[in-house]
């Protein structure tokens, strides 16, 4: 077994930080739907987590946001002329479309890939591939900047391998790291790869939700674990339960977080809880692991209770002493159903043994918690020397990254707001210094 670390990559939110409301199927962006925002409050409070969790000892990185507005999209739709113009006419004529080029979406980098780490793969290479996110107009083209970042970060090709994304078809739905996990003894040993998905493309009679839609296919799952090199004996596919997708729960990471050897997972997460908790113990049998598993209730808290405070869209981290620590929203000790479930685990002598609690509550209000605005990467300490260094989260980087948002990001965005182009320009701006602060030039496409 190889020394490795988990590096958490967090998703700088950007300065167009704004609540368009715009993912069906996602109870919290859906109900903030129009709302005004405050950008830089966002980025202060992401920014203020990654400091504490790497003065805590953990990994930290940061990836950074994508550019917005989105004018390409705009332009392919049939907006012409400058760039005010093109604003001015989304605007005016649809002014949905203007939104999705706007979109804050890219926070959740839960969703920017899927990743494997060199012990389980075939080639003893990292390997990432970009979510095509294809369910939404709103996320449909972040695979592409997702993909130039990822090749900019990791572009040791000795070392890591960025695929291209799957093709964008309702057979490959793939939503990335918000429907995958990682069980292994300790990050450098050999692990089971674990793939929710909640819809069948090639199989109609296969369970699905009624009202909300299944964002990730068991068919793109299967395809990443083979372009990942990975061995099927320690590849665990697992259907979601369909009823709790049509409760709010749009990814995997709402109902359920894995870390090491420990699931924590509500008792409906899964179509078939008892098939798929057998599977993982087998699989982890293999690399010589025991599963631990954390089963929550339905009568300790209700999935609407969940889907509300983000429990299980929470940090599993593994703290140097043994222990798991849990990072929690704000939002959790706010539900009384969740505080007293909190309460009792953390008593109950369980593998989970702290928690961190954050006031993330402008990225809650946007449809997601702690885990959501994660990509977990592990790395050999020769593979974090291999990628780019300028976005690990320091002390330093930290005092530059907060100047660098107080100068740029307004504290106040409205819909309205969107068509001003004076918006777009500080946006641009903004990204401009931000390839110089993070030794990345040329990372962004700019207008």
């Amino acid at each position: 077994m190889r020394n490795a670390r988990e590096f958490n990559f967090d998703g700088l939110v950007g300065p167009s930080h704004n609540y368009a409301g715009l993912s069906f199927g996602n109870v919290a962006s859906f109900n903030n739907v129009k709302s005004a925002s405050n950008p830089r409050q966002a980025a202060l409070q992401g920014l203020a987590k990654m400091r504490e969790l790497a003065a805590r000892g953990f990994a930290q990185a940061v990836l950074p946001p994508q550019a917005r507005p989105n004018f390409r999209l705009l332009r392919r739709l049939g907006f012409s002329g400058t760039d005010a113009d093109v604003l001015a006419q989304a605007y005016r004529e649809s002014p949905v479309i203007l939104a999705c080029a706007y979109s804050a979406s890219p926070m959740w980098t839960a969703n920017a890939a899927t990743v494997s780490p060199s012990s389980d793969t075939a080639d003893g290479r990292v390997h990432f591939t970009a979510a095509n996110l294809n369910n939404k107009l709103h996320r449909a083209e972040e695979h592409i900047q997702s993909t130039r970042t990822l090749r900019a970060l990791f572009a040791n090709s000795d070392r890591f391998v960025v695929h291209e994304p799957l093709p964008s078809t309702p057979a490959f739905g793939d939503e990335g790291a918000a429907n995958h996990t990682r069980f292994a003894s300790a990050h450098g040993a050999a692990g089971v790869e674990f793939f929710v998905y909640g819809k069948v493309e090639f199989d109609p009679s296969a369970p699905s939700p009624k009202k909300y839609p299944a964002r990730q296919t068991l068919e793109a799952s299967q395809a990443i674990a083979r372009l990942h090199g990975l061995d099927s004996a320690r590849t665990v596919f697992a259907s979601q339960n369909p009823d709790v997708i049509d409760q709010g729960v749009f990814h995997n990471d709402v109902i359920a977080v894995g870390n090491g050897n420990v699931l924590f997972y509500h008792e409906q997460a899964f179509a078939n809880e008892a098939g798929t908790l057998d599977a993982l113990r087998r699989a982890l049998a293999g690399v010589d692991a025991d599963l631990q598993a954390v089963r929550v209730d339905t009568n300790m808290v209700p999935v609407a209770d969940a889907v509300a405070s983000y429990l299980f869209n929470s940090q599993l981290l593994s703290k140097p002493d043994g222990g798991m620590a849990l990072v929690v929203p704000h939002e959790c000790r706010e539900n009384a159903f969740v505080s007293r479930y909190l309460e009792s685990l953390i008593a109950g002598g369980s593998a989970i043994d702290e928690l961190i609690e954050f006031d993330l509550r402008q990225s809650m209000r946007n449809g997601g918690g702690p885990a959501c605005l994660r990509l977990r990467v592990a790395l050999t300490d020769d593979e974090a020397a291999a990628m780019h260094q300028g976005v690990i989260m320091t002390e330093d980087l930290y005092a530059k990254l907060v100047p660098w948002v107080e100068r740029h990001y307004r504290d106040h965005v409205e819909p309205k707001d969107l068509a001003d182009p004076q918006l777009a320009i500080e946006c641009a701006t903004a990204l401009e210094e931000l390839e110089r602060l993070l030794g990345l030039p040329g990372l962004y496409e700019l207008n």
